[in-house]
């Protein structure tokens, strides 16, 4: 028959046999266990425990190894994102209370290791600066800028500053916003290659869709056209060798965007490039918010109709488009891009007045979210505002709150649905704030809303990849193509307003009175939205 001792243990039955799990510690009689237990210094019967538990040589390495990981994960955040003191907070209630699970997340989604990127950067604007081509720029004493009012200006600057980009006004550009469209447009383009090819994705999806444009690669490479093809390690995970083989046997280049060439840099998952290019014989270019797959073209039944926005682009604005891609596949390979077939000379297309921008974690003053910040702040009338991903940072919450609260009419298209459910949720958990400011909310529901349009005061818009999200703003490397065209703004908006009969319409009366489970999904998901 088992005894317990008077720690309450069972530790022995009468005959003295021990129980194992306190083999070398209890004694044959219950008086013996007691002074065993007693010679271990424990003070007091409660105790016990946990003096058993110190003698145990793993679990005592393990603690330590844990909270000295923790230590230093902790003191690695602080130095490396001061940046952003909201998602500096949640990685380190991440690694504090989710051990070593918290700790994987950071070293895989939370360093941004962009110094290398920095220095390779400036090493291919320095090569790529004197292949460009003498471009059509024009300045703000030129028409049409002189035409526009004086916050266009401003934006002019800003944009300058920020990427070291110049307006040209010899583009001609126009809007797609049906993704089979876009696709003819991109196949036209490339069927008619007489030189060169460019392309730069972030997912290219080896499914119907994705082959069929390999294989026109592949037939243009054969005929001798130089095709070069970059894409996103993570975003193109699923490009096997097999798929890829076929293309390089034809004699196309193919490279990954990574964030780095160390072992030690190829494993962070941030620092991807979202961007979406494609570049015919230095003259056509187009870019924006589609990828390459079936689900883009609304022929994944869950996802359902797919809605994105695309450029078709001639005059200089494609040679500022080759240099992005040019100075990504110098990054990428080290290979410097050069001739008369990939820089021509640009021709009139047209008389729109543009800017191609780039933006990524490499700029100091993070080009993108500063453009936005700039635009909305300087909004006189109107901001109309479309994006997949809807998770503003304090600072873009607070410019649409104020531009509300002045009187500025602004209205936001964002998804109902998404192929990232959590991003949907925590994006809702600023409607609140949003609604009391006066800001419009329409939530997409016709299928999935991919597109990245910003539109100002009628005059002034911005089309491209990045979303309204942290993510795009300050961990991506992203395009856009900032457009000072009163048409392409009409066009834009008519796109904008034939969106709205796709959406539900967000009444503050009706959104305080979701459920709780609602609140709690949605603020859940918002204590993660600097990381997500």
């Amino acid at each position: 028959m088992l005894q317990r001792n008077t720690l309450g243990e069972r530790c022995f039955d009468v005959g003295g046999n021990c129980d194992g799990a306190l083999g070398q510690i209890c004694a044959a009689t219950p008086a013996e266990a007691e002074r065993s237990v007693i010679t271990l210094g424990t003070p007091a019967p409660g105790l016990a425990r946990w003096s058993l538990v110190f003698h145990n040589w793993n679990a005592i390495l393990g603690l330590l190894f844990g909270y000295g990981l923790t230590l230093l994960l902790v003191r690695w955040v602080i130095l490396t994102r001061r940046r952003q003191p909201a998602s500096t907070v949640a990685w380190i209630l991440a690694i504090a209370l989710l051990p070593y699970v918290g700790g994987l997340l950071f070293l895989f989604f939370g360093i941004n290791r962009v110094e290398r990127r920095k220095k390779r950067r400036r090493e291919a604007r320095k090569s790529m600066h004197g292949r460009m081509p003498a471009l059509h720029t024009i300045t703000l004493e030129d028409p049409p800028l002189s035409e526009f009012p004086q916050q266009i200006h401003r934006m002019v600057r800003l944009a300058a500053r920020l990427d070291d980009t110049v307006v040209t006004g010899d583009n001609q550009i126009e809007v797609f916003n049906d993704t089979n469209i876009i696709l003819r447009r991109i196949e036209e383009a490339i069927l008619a290659a007489k030189h060169s090819i460019h392309l730069e994705y972030y997912i290219w999806q080896p499914d119907k869709t994705g082959l069929r444009l390999r294989d026109l690669l592949i037939q243009k490479a054969r005929e001798g056209v130089k095709v070069r093809f970059l894409y996103d390690g993570l975003g193109s995970i699923f490009l096997t060798r097999t798929f890829m083989k076929p293309l390089r046997e034809s004699g196309a280049q193919t490279a990954v965007f990574i964030p780095g060439r160390s072992l030690r840099e190829r494993w962070s998952f941030n620092l991807r490039s979202h961007r979406k290019i494609v570049v015919v014989d230095g003259k056509v270019g187009l870019t924006g918010g589609m990828n390459i797959g079936e689900e883009y073209l609304g022929r994944n039944r869950r996802l359902g109709y797919w809605r994105d926005t695309h450029l078709l682009m001639r005059g200089s604005s494609v040679s500022q488009l080759q240099q992005v891609f040019t100075e990504d596949w110098f990054y990428a390979t080290g290979e410097e891009i050069q001739g008369p077939h990939e820089f021509p000379p640009p021709v009139v297309a047209g008389s729109t007045a543009a800017q191609v921008m780039s933006g990524g974690p490499d700029g100091d003053l993070r080009e993108f979210h500063s453009l936005m910040f700039g635009a909305i702040n300087d909004a006189q009338r109107e901001v109309l505002l479309t994006t997949s991903y809807f998770v503003p940072t304090d600072a873009l919450l607070a410019a649409l709150c104020t531009a509300a609260a002045r009187g500025v009419r602004v209205q936001l298209i964002v998804p109902m649905k998404s192929d990232h459910r959590f991003v949907v949720l925590a994006g809702r958990s600023y409607y609140d704030q949003l609604l009391e400011a006066g800001v419009e909310i329409h939530e997409y529901k016709r299928g999935i809303m991919h597109s990245k349009t910003l539109v100002i005061d009628a005059c002034w818009s911005l089309v491209g990849s990045p979303n309204f999200d942290p993510r795009s703003l300050l961990l991506n490397f992203e395009v856009g193509v900032i457009m000072y065209d009163l048409e392409i703004a009409r066009v834009l908006r008519e796109h904008f307003e034939t969106d709205l009969g796709y959406c539900r319409t967000i009444h503050r009366h009706e959104f305080e009175r979701r459920p709780l489970r609602s609140v709690f999904a949605e603020n859940v998901c918002r204590l993660f939205s600097p990381v997500l």
